[in-house]
């Protein structure tokens, strides 16, 4: 999913700084001198729309002081090029890592933005190679652009899609290693991770985009936890119950995970800390 976050809007997010981090991330700021959890992700950690994420939760539930180091859109690329969350995160009693997409990065194929993941930059020889008669340069956002890519030719597609998947492993394991503490892997969607053989032709799938069962069991090899949450909205109710947002926002908040499922990952990760802690 792709939405700009940062605008004015009826949820104030008190945006804070870390550190010599050049990233805003949701306050209010807490206090990294004592003990505390990092929480690293992209737009459900850090709770758009959403008044009490997972982390506050947790937070309430545990007592023990949560860093919400969540970044909206944000692909693995994001943590990768700010030295303070890696550091923040080694320093930390447990790091929860929130398991984002594999579209949101630079790879062999193409660029983005090294903290507004989701924007495309622009296109490899490779990839301007492959797919000839594109013109990238009509392209601002990431899944704009594979969507047209897979539409145009879903034989072709499947090299890209490799790809996205394979530096996906290699930056995951790359990020894990650096966390010098204990780690939970979080698996936080609608539903459970597809195996390699059910992967989609027809669209680009189901966030986090690209990411396989067997893509994340290779993953939490390197996680001291994996917690799997599975959160389902109720077709009765209304997709956006319990959420703020803004007159123009409610397109976006309905295609997004509600209140309901930051409850029920803060009962899965709460447990599973409390173990580790």
């Amino acid at each position: 999913m792709t939405y700009d976050v940062l605008g004015p809007g009826p949820l104030d997010y008190l945006p804070c700084r870390y550190g010599a981090s050049k990233l805003l991330f949701r306050g209010p700021r807490r206090n990294l001198e004592a003990p505390y959890v990092a929480f690293l992700g992209g737009t459900e950690t850090y709770g758009k729309f959403i008044e009490q994420p997972y982390p506050a939760l947790i937070e309430q539930a545990t007592g023990r002081t949560c860093v919400n180091f969540g970044f909206p859109n944000a692909g693995i690329d994001v943590f990768a090029h700010d030295p303070f969350v890696a550091q923040a995160a080694s320093e930390a009693e447990v790091t929860v890592l929130q398991v984002m997409g594999a579209q949101n990065m630079t790879n062999r194929f193409y660029s983005v933005h090294p903290r507004r993941n989701d924007r495309f930059v622009g296109a490899s020889a490779l990839l301007q190679t492959i797919y000839r008669e594109v013109d990238f340069a009509e392209y601002h956002f990431n899944r704009h652009m594979l969507n047209h890519l897979m539409q145009l030719s879903p034989e072709r597609f499947e090299a890209v899609r490799h790809e996205l998947q394979q530096a996906w492993l290699a930056r995951m394991r790359l990020m894990l290693g650096q966390i010098k503490g204990k780690t939970i892997l979080l698996w936080l969607a609608d539903h459970a991770p597809h195996p390699e053989n059910r992967q989609t032709v027809a669209d680009l799938g189901a966030d986090p985009l690209f990411v396989t069962r067997e893509m994340l069991e290779e993953a939490s090899q390197h996680a001291t936890a994996v917690v799997q949450v599975v959160s389902r909205k109720d077709p009765e109710a209304e997709p956006t119950e319990g959420m703020v947002f803004g007159q123009m926002e409610a397109l976006a908040a309905s295609e997004m995970l509600g209140p309901k499922a930051h409850g029920d990952a803060a009962d899965a990760l709460s447990a599973a800390l409390l173990a580790l802690l």
